[in-house]
């Protein structure tokens, strides 16, 4: 739930990284995004080394989605992973990091004709292709181009990942992929093998995010490989490549515990090495980690402008962030931890809503959280804040987005510039604007 650099003295005063978060607050202000450097990098390092002991060695591919900025890019190529991008304009901040796009998976279940010439003119590693419509296209314009396109095809597998509603993508009425159960895979594979310009690679399922049991990651790899032995036993065809996605699980509230990642990795390896045929090579296997990279390495901290009680007893405490900065809460129920920063254990907390400053009834990011004697003037910091939070911003009721700032021993780096009110405004145009189109 916390970063690995997490410390609190006796006072309750907390510092991530060896810097205080009364020192970051106070120099870059509030809401602010803090991610924690060695968390980052110490997951990353354990897919890294739990997939090369596969057989052949496995690779992570970094869900981009999760949190994106140059620098981030410049970090996953450091760290020896590769990059899974679902947007033209995460391709673009990918290749302007300079991250070599022959490590790049191109996902996304809509991707524009603009976008996919771009993947291929950036020549990316490959495109996990996600319908008919989009194999056709892609062949199509990889033969105006003159190019190959390296593909695999995202299958769903029918497969309840026990997540959220919103958050569940391996059922068979998902919007993503081609199911398996109603024959609609089966003809992908067929176009994918007649067409020209595609070279068909393997496969790809993503059954969902924030899954705590590894048993659903086992049965996506058996269900993988049970479409790849059907398929080399009508046309001969076997996946070099098997995609088994992401969406392992973090603690947010302290109540989770995440599958241990060698653990199931051992049980695909097993299953890899028996079920594939005789003279084959064992396809090698793809993940794609983005928040248990980058969740618990984050928080964002908040100043306290409000407490009030109102009828029934209920206390709001008021910040100057929200849903702007973290629409999870409102989105999909999602729960978090929260501390006061300076307050010592000693202080006995009470049960509070942490409300957030935007025009919105449901603009709640904490309800029932135990806080020790909220004051206006404290400093809040919420847990487990580093995936999807920056990524999902929004300027609503135009509020700037927050900084991004980097924590290591003792260092501070800013990520992401904080917006101000004139980034808000800066591509508006004025009334006398449309005469100009006009004419």
């Amino acid at each position: 739930m916390r970063p690995d650099t997490f410390q609190q003295t006796s006072s309750g005063h907390i510092s991530i990284g060896g810097v205080p978060v009364s020192t970051l607050a106070e120099k870059f202000g509030t809401p602010l995004y803090v991610l924690d450097y060695d968390t980052m990098v110490h997951r990353m390092q354990e897919y890294r080394n739990a997939l090369a002991q596969l057989q052949p060695a496995g690779w992570a591919c970094y869900a981009g989605k999760a949190f994106l900025c140059r620098a981030m890019v410049e970090l996953v190529a450091q760290e020896g992973l590769g990059l899974d991008v679902v947007s033209g304009g995460e391709l673009y901040t990918a290749l302007q990091a300079g991250f070599d796009p022959k490590n790049i998976l191109f996902h996304g279940n809509v991707k524009t004709a603009a976008e996919l010439r771009f993947g291929l003119e950036a020549g990316v590693g490959q495109f996990v292709v996600d319908s008919l419509d989009e194999l056709d296209r892609l062949n199509r314009i990889a033969d105006e181009m003159g190019r190959t396109a390296p593909v695999l095809l995202r299958l769903t597998p029918g497969i309840d990942a026990h997540t959220h509603d919103f958050i569940r993508t391996g059922q068979f009425d998902s919007k993503f992929g081609f199911g398996i159960g109603d024959g609609i895979a089966d003809e992908a594979v067929r176009r994918a093998l007649a067409a020209e310009r595609i070279q068909l690679n393997g496969f790809h399922a993503h059954i969902g995010s924030q899954i705590l049991e590894g048993d659903p990651f086992v049965a996506n790899a058996e269900a993988l490989m049970a479409f790849s032995q059907r398929w080399h036993q009508m046309a001969g065809f076997w996946p070099r490549i098997l995609d088994i996605g992401g969406g392992l699980g973090v603690r947010y509230t302290g109540g989770e515990e995440p599958p241990q990642l060698a653990h199931i990795l051992r049980r695909i390896q097993g299953l890899l090495t028996e079920a594939t045929p005789p003279g084959a090579a064992v396809p090698k296997i793809l993940m794609e980690p983005g928040r248990s990279i980058v969740a618990e390495a984050g928080v964002t901290l908040y100043t306290v402008e409000a407490v009030k009680t109102v009828v029934g007893g209920k206390v709001y405490v008021a910040v100057d962030g929200g849903m702007g900065d973290n629409i999870r809460p409102a989105l999909y129920q999602a729960q978090y931890a929260a501390s006061l920063d300076g307050k010592p254990e000693s202080t006995p907390p009470s049960a509070v809503t942490v409300a957030g400053r935007y025009c919105e009834s449901g603009d709640i990011l904490l309800s029932g959280v135990p806080l020790a004697d909220p004051q206006v003037g404290d400093r809040l910091i919420v847990w487990a804040t580093g995936a999807y939070n920056y990524s999902m911003a929004s300027t609503y009721n135009r509020v700037p987005r927050p900084a991004v700032v980097v924590v290591r021993d003792g260092e501070v780096s800013r990520w992401v510039e904080r917006e101000r009110w004139e980034d808000v405004t800066r591509l508006d145009l004025p009334l006398n604007a449309r005469k100009s189109v006009n004419a």
